[in-house]
């Protein structure tokens, strides 16, 4: 008997291919119910593929960029390399202003994509590094009135994205879903897959992961050293009404997370640390049969030099490098306590 034949997937631009149906079963870790949507298997390897290239088709089609067009953005690093990618296959000039959390990698990858990056390392005293980068940002589009900013912070088209992609894929996937865990940095990921899920009536709980120093929430604000989650000002477009729970998790929970994983064969972004750090901590008051999932933004080998480096990590956190948050708990402790 013949076996079918599987049509291959071609794709005519880096951007194209958007595989939204890769989940990672981390039950046997979490010893609950838990599954992790990779969102890094795409051209440019994070979640932000999506919102890039929402935000720019938008802007073709309002007649706001054309051939030789200058865009402008703040990122701090995975943006920056979905927006750096789609400009040079449809022939923009493309300017990212970042800071100095930006990992080396995140840094390479753009510029060998041909963009321009501006390295911020003067923080505004009130809104921090990202506001300093949102200035910046505001004066290269007054030397170039041509330059379009496509300001992820406010601009609905980033939101819309999740909404029409990421939210049904995990509906469909998971009908039952009890939890899905999002991690909130620009929010545009956390506030269009909340509203599609409230949208169809879903009753999963929404649960936002912050990261401890972010004023996205009303937290104080605090340094924070891994870039992708929290904010130095509070984004335009989060939609707390979407939101059932918010969880705040230190930087070095996400650290001893991420290693974690690895040891078990999984190397994911600081982001994603984050995430199951939160649901880790969160799913211990759960009932025995509860479903969850989290949206994993990006995978690791662009963290080698600051989440997976020892001498990075002591700098920073202490001696954290040998802890297991996934390790069994003694007889009499409570999972994820």
């Amino acid at each position: 008997m013949k076996s079918e034949r599987k049509s291959p997937e071609i794709v005519t631009s880096p951007l194209d291919l958007r595989p939204d149906d890769i989940f990672v079963d981390l039950t046997p870790s979490f010893r609950k119910r838990f599954f992790l949507k990779c969102e890094g298997f795409n051209f440019a390897g994070s979640v932000k593929a999506k919102a890039a290239l929402s935000m720019i088709s938008a802007a073709e089609e309002e007649g706001l960029l054309r051939p030789g067009s200058t865009i402008v953005e703040s990122s701090s690093g995975s943006l920056g390399v979905a927006l750096a990618a789609l400009a040079a296959e449809r022939g923009y000039r493309f300017v990212c202003v970042t800071d100095t959390r930006c990992t080396e990698r995140h840094l390479r990858m753009m510029r060998s994509y041909g963009a321009e990056v501006v390295v911020i390392s003067e923080p505004d005293p009130v809104e921090g590094l990202l506001g300093a980068r949102i200035r910046h940002v505001h004066e290269l589009c007054r030397q170039d009135p041509g330059a379009l900013w496509l300001n992820q912070y406010a601009n609905d088209n980033n939101w819309r994205a999740h909404f029409h992609t990421t939210g049904p894929a995990i509906v469909r996937a998971f009908p039952d879903l009890d939890y899905l865990f999002i991690g909130a940095g620009t929010t545009g990921t956390l506030t269009g897959t909340g509203r599609y899920l409230k949208h169809i009536g879903h009753p999963a709980r929404i649960v936002a992961v912050d990261s401890v120093g972010s004023v996205t929430f009303g937290g104080p604000p605090g340094t924070r050293h891994i870039p992708g989650l929290g904010t130095g000002r509070r984004p335009e477009i989060v939609d707390e009404s979407v939101v059932d729970e918010v969880l705040m998790v230190p930087e070095q929970e996400a650290v001893r997370m991420c290693r974690a994983l690895a040891r078990r064969g999984y190397l994911l972004g600081g982001s994603t640390g984050t995430v199951l750090a939160g649901a880790w901590q969160r799913l211990a008051d759960a009932g025995p049969t509860a479903l969850s999932v989290g949206i994993s933004p990006d995978l690791g080998e662009r963290y080698l030099d600051s989440v997976y480096d020892d001498v990075w990590v002591r700098a920073r956190f202490g001696d954290i490098t040998d802890d297991d948050p996934l390790a069994p708990a003694p007889a009499g402790t409570l999972v994820g306590s």
